[in-house]
């Protein structure tokens, strides 16, 4: 756990709400190894996560983490899936994959080669976590920091090609780390994408880092060492810029919605008010 630095430590808060979603009555998705992901730590930064959304002496003015989580978990489900059903897409990268169990808890067609790559404290974390417990699908884990400058290197010489299509999630990512950083990312995963390559990532907008309403969840991600620290509010022009034709949903909208969000969904033309973005499109 020492080996894990705070921003792959919310990988556990994610497990954690996997874990919580998966003993619902009414959930979205099963997850049967969140809870062995999560481990003691993710109930605990849960917890406070659940104390400032919820809390007990007022109403509630931020977003329903519980309910996001959970939508968002099933819309990548749904496109990871949908992804994997064309003949012509090989290959699906996580990326950071983090405690993510889709390749244990999902059937992937025999077609595809799943890499999550993450760094080695992260997967050797999870490789313990998960002792004796089969992938459902090809999968290839590459150890490497996404910072540093041969990950794609090392993706390459696990078997991914950059001349066949691909697909990529970039999930829990983008708010953790700066513009220029997010910007080196996106274009670093076009340069390894063919066209007819597919994309998804979440994002928040540049509100949500600096609204009053929203200092409550701010405040405990900072506090753990983690920040957001990026914000668009216009993704579809964001990821268009590195080749990739994408449709941002807020979740609520239709398609991104299964139920569940609680919260009014504002109109994109309102100004000065939170949102986050489930972006998710191709490489042109």
């Amino acid at each position: 756990m020492a080996d894990l630095n705070p921003v792959e430590r919310t990988a556990l808060l994610t497990a954690a709400l996997r874990a919580a979603e998966t003993r619902r009555d009414d959930r979205l998705y099963e997850d049967p190894y969140a809870a062995l992901l999560a481990g003691d730590v993710g109930p605990r930064l849960l917890a406070e996560v659940r104390t400032a959304t919820f809390p007990p002496d007022r109403p509630r003015s931020l977003p329903s983490t519980p309910d996001y989580n959970a939508i968002r978990t099933r819309f990548f489900d749904d496109f990871l899936h949908g992804a994997a059903e064309d003949p012509g897409m090989t290959q699906i990268v996580l990326a950071p994959s983090g405690m993510d169990s889709r390749v244990y808890r999902m059937r992937w067609p025999g077609h595809v080669r799943y890499f999550e790559v993450d760094r080695p404290a992260v997967l050797r974390f999870k490789e313990e976590r998960l002792a004796g417990v089969a992938p459902q699908g090809a999968l290839r884990t590459v150890a490497a920091d996404l910072t540093s400058d041969a990950w794609e290197a090392e993706l390459v010489a696990a078997g991914y090609d950059p001349a066949l299509p691909s697909t990529w999630l970039l999930e829990g990512l983008l708010y953790y780390i700066p513009e220029a950083d997010t910007r080196r990312m996106l274009e670093r995963v076009a340069a390894l994408c063919a066209p007819g390559s597919r994309i998804a990532a979440d994002l928040v907008n540049t509100a949500a880092l600096t609204l009053p309403e929203m200092r409550g969840l701010l405040d405990v991600f900072a506090g753990w060492g983690c920040p957001w620290l990026f914000g668009s509010d216009e993704p579809e022009a964001l990821f268009d810029q590195y080749g990739f034709e994408v449709e941002a949903l807020q979740p609520g909208d239709r398609g991104a919605n299964f139920g569940r969000w609680p919260d009014p969904v504002p109109p994109r033309e309102v100004k000065d008010v939170r949102r986050v973005f489930f972006v998710h499109g191709r490489r042109r």
